[in-house]
């Protein structure tokens, strides 16, 4: 009997974020027990939105020098009329979100290893070749739906694998992965099916998300109905009032006495 890949989810509020590897069986949370957390998460993303867009700055930052035009992803700028800011290009449009990163070039930085790339996940390309690195976990690019483009050090693999990838190739010494393919749409050992009554949307390279549809919620959205907004919600907002009000009464009778 063949072995089954192995599905790494992330459960969320409506939906789950799984990864293919190889291995046995399947890892899920339901996403009803985690809602403290999206709330707290959701709280959070209100509190620093400005942190984060600093953040930007520091990522075009991380290495010394500018995009040069010579460079594949300052060719991609300039084809795209993109506006460059250190190692980074810019989508040039005042109207939507001045701040979005399409294109960075982090190649010869000298670094070993890439953790995170925070303010980009709309990146369509992205270079890090001439970086003495062995290789990067597949998770740094979960959410990046828009990339579609990466150069990379000759013995780092393409996330999620040649199959999350149109076209693998190895050119001027550095391997080079074109068009990220849609793992809901495969056919072959990376095509999965989401539960029942739920749907498949691509999550990044070699992810997938599957999200309840509108009448189903729950643990593999298997509870019917619209999901209870107002019980859950309900409760949740009386008792941050209350709290709040309790606080709010303490530190007032403190600041009376003084």
């Amino acid at each position: 009997m063949s072995a089954q890949p192995h599905l790494s989810c992330r459960a969320g509020f409506r939906s789950r974020v799984c990864s293919a590897d190889d291995g046995f069986g399947e890892k899920m949370k339901a996403g009803g027990s985690r809602l403290p957390a999206a709330v707290f998460v959701f709280i959070c993303n209100l509190s620093f939105v400005p942190r984060h867009q600093s953040t930007d700055i520091q990522i075009c930052g991380r290495c010394s020098g500018t995009l040069l035009n010579s460079t594949r992803v300052g060719q991609f700028c300039l084809s795209s009329f993109g506006r460059i800011d250190g190692r980074c290009c810019f989508k040039n449009d005042n109207t939507s979100d001045p701040q979005r990163i399409t294109g960075l070039d982090l190649s010869n930085c000298s670094l070993t290893h890439i953790k995170d790339l925070p303010g980009a996940p709309s990146l369509f390309i992205l270079d890090l070749s001439h970086n003495p690195m062995v290789n990067i976990s597949d998770a740094t690019f979960q959410g990046f739906l828009d990339l579609n483009y990466m150069i990379l050090p000759p013995d780092v693999s393409c996330p999620g694998g040649n199959a999350s990838w149109e076209k693998v190739d190895l050119e001027e010494g550095n391997r080079v992965c074109r068009g990220q393919m849609d793992v809901c749409n495969q056919t072959g050992q990376l095509s999965f099916s989401c539960p029942e009554n739920s749907l498949c949307a691509p999550y990044g390279p070699g992810f997938f998300e599957c999200s309840c549809t509108d009448d189903h919620h729950g643990y593999k959205c298997l509870r019917e109905g619209q999901f209870p907004i107002f019980q859950v919600f309900g409760p949740l907002g009386a008792f941050t009032a209350a709290i709040s009000f309790l606080l709010w009464f303490t530190q007032r009778r403190h600041v009376k006495r003084g």
